[in-house]
């Protein structure tokens, strides 16, 4: 069992304040792997501190000298890509080929494509012709406190952490309790690349606890959390009285609309995408919305790609599925799950329950339901799981609005072979995201949402611009 009571401030590795020990569950086999323990507020001031403190130094450090210590955390990272992989198929149930690549590799993907983002980056820019003058300038926000989830750890971190870096703003990451063990080993590569003392600080702990204290602490500028809408709720109003920014990316019920001119395996890539990461992703195709003449045949298929989606233990080689993250979370998908067949959608695949042979660990059988209509539970709530719902509809119009009916909007998906209904669809629909025919968006590309999936946007440009303030000088003279 690993022992990673140990918090990262001020560029130490430094014991809590109080003793307050949290158990890390391994969801393959429901066994303690590590220990870890959940700060206070003795502990969320020492890092906010550490950070204020820092932040007059690093926010003015040349920004070739601090890309360079981004270049030099990017080769660490390559480094270590597998024993990342490893801790995170072990805190949060990835496969552990998965882990190894999309998960582990998620990290260093954004890291690369943010450092070329900020090279490229104008911190300063004339305003206009107009006004030769007048200069607009890119400045970090200053302290920022960052709250990540537990599906994509490595995902979420580096495309808070690498950006907040770049730009000059120093910071306390406070990742799940669900899944730390890959954040503290982030800390250790943060450390070995030579950052300065309190630019980034890590402190441990759950959302009540260190969450609450870090989004309404007056020394914190601003709040970047990725996870639930309920709680980027509460992250918003307890920041309100300090008048603190706040960026959320937040929760997700994806359509995936399916025309009856989709390519032949569009319905098969739909259900995979579905179940990937045991559909624990926040832009998951979750409802698969077919057109009419198509929708017999997509639901026979998606009944077939359930059944030959293998479910199994994280640790082992090959291509399958693991267990979701924990208890609860197995509870809620099973709740669902009864839920869906109790209000009447056609239950094709899957069900309630843990797949045969399994008695121990957080499996959940790849469900499909079929003949969803709009009004049921499943058609509306982000469930989390390898649930898919598919409905049927007849009209361009009908699709979108069926689309369109949540109060979600990050990421939809479009399937035709058709390219100006395409997108004129994608025009349409509204969310922060519009992937069309299987094709994945670029690097740089802003990910993000409207309505209750949030607020800011991450990646490329935007990314950058999250963390920066904006400042109009005129009367400048170069």
């Amino acid at each position: 069992m690993l022992d990673r009571r140990n918090f990262y401030i001020n560029g130490e590795w430094v014991g809590p304040s109080e003793p307050n020990d949290f158990d890390v569950i391994n969801p393959s086999t429901e066994e303690v792997c590590a220990v870890i323990s959940l700060g206070s507020q003795a502990d969320t001031d020492a890092a906010v501190t550490a950070a204020r403190n820092a932040f007059p130094a690093w926010s003015v450090t040349p920004q070739e000298e601090r890309i360079a210590l981004l270049e030099k955390l990017l080769e660490i990272y390559v480094a270590r890509n597998n024993e990342m992989g490893e801790a995170i198929s072990m805190e949060m149930g990835a496969p552990i080929n998965m882990a190894c690549t999309a998960q582990s590799g998620a990290g260093s993907w954004h890291i690369e494509n943010m450092i070329a983002a900020l090279k490229d980056f104008q911190f300063e820019r004339p305003l206009g012709d107009h006004a030769p003058d007048n200069t607009i300038l890119y400045e970090p926000v200053g302290v920022t406190a960052l709250i990540t989830p537990w599906n994509w750890p490595m995902n979420q971190v580096t495309l808070k952490v690498v950006p907040a870096l770049g730009v000059g703003c120093t910071m306390v990451l406070k990742p799940s309790e669900v899944a730390p063990l890959s954040s503290a080993l982030f800390a250790e590569m943060i450390d070995e690349a030579g950052f300065p003392a309190g630019v980034f600080n890590m402190v441990n702990g759950d959302g009540v606890g260190v969450g609450t204290q870090l989004s309404g602490h007056p020394d914190v500028d601003m709040v970047s959390f990725t996870g639930s809408t309920r709680a980027g709720v509460a992250i918003t109003k307890n920041a309100a009285d300090s008048v603190k920014r706040v960026a959320l990316e937040l929760g997700g019920k994806g359509a995936n609309i399916v025309f009856a001119d989709a390519d032949e395996k569009a319905v098969t890539r739909g259900v995979r995408h579905c179940f990937a990461n045991s559909g624990q992703s926040c832009n998951a195709p979750t409802r698969m919305l077919v057109e009419r003449p198509l929708y017999d045949q997509a639901v026979q298929t998606a009944q077939e790609v359930a059944a030959k989606t293998a479910v199994a233990n994280a640790a082992d080689e090959g291509r399958h599925i693991g267990p979701v993250v924990n208890e609860t979370q197995w509870n809620k998908i099973q709740g669902l799950i009864a839920t869906g067949e109790s209000e009447g959608a056609r239950l094709v695949a899957g069900g309630t329950g843990r797949p045969e042979g399994m008695d121990k660990g957080f499996y959940v059988k790849p469900t499909v339901f079929a003949d969803v209509t709009t009004t049921m539970t499943i058609a509306n709530e982000e469930i989390f799981g390898p649930v898919l719902s598919i409905m049927p509809f007849d009209t361009e119009e009908e699709a979108v609005r069926i689309a369109n009916d949540t109060p979600y909007g990050l990421t939809n998906y479009v399937q035709t072979t058709d390219p100006e209904k395409a997108r004129r669809v994608a025009r349409q629909l509204r969310s922060g995201m519009v992937e069309m025919n299987g094709k994945a968006r670029g690097a740089g590309a802003p990910f993000g949402g409207y309505g209750q999936s949030g607020n800011g946007r991450e990646g490329g440009h935007w990314g950058i611009e999250e963390f920066c303030e904006v400042k109009s000088v005129s009367g400048w003279e170069d």
